[in-house]
């Protein structure tokens, strides 16, 4: 089994900068593609950024596109989002999960998951 534990979340200035880390453990991480979602008050979950299993290639929603960057470092077994630049609208739930097969552009739908993290909150202030 694959566990995935998300931390960082906090709460920031708008305009200021967070980094949220997957801590993924059970399994070695490189034969997994990683995806962060969130879900906002009232919203549905969406797909925010997803890193294929190599770390060679990555997708973004347009709403962070220019603002936040995903990496990862399979060594540690561990997957960054870097967020700048953040709004109020960014305040949401933050979730990783993990893919064995499915690739990221499937991944980023929500589609293609096969485990995942319970969460950590960001809140932007305005």
């Amino acid at each position: 089994q694959l566990q995935l534990v998300e931390s960082g979340g906090g709460l920031v200035e708008n305009g200021g900068s967070l980094t949220l880390s997957c801590q993924v453990s059970g399994l070695p991480s490189a034969n997994y593609h990683i995806g962060w979602f969130r879900q906002g008050p009232g919203k549905e979950r969406k797909g925010v950024s997803c890193i294929s299993s190599s770390g060679d290639m990555s997708n973004y929603d347009d709403s962070v596109k220019g603002r936040f960057t995903i990496s990862r470092d399979n060594a540690k077994n561990m997957v960054t989002l870097q967020m700048n630049r953040l709004k109020p609208e960014d305040t949401s739930v933050y979730y990783c999960a993990a893919a064995r097969w499915a690739p990221c552009e499937v991944v980023i739908t929500e589609h293609g998951l096969d485990y995942w993290g319970e969460g950590t909150l960001v809140t932007v202030s305005s």
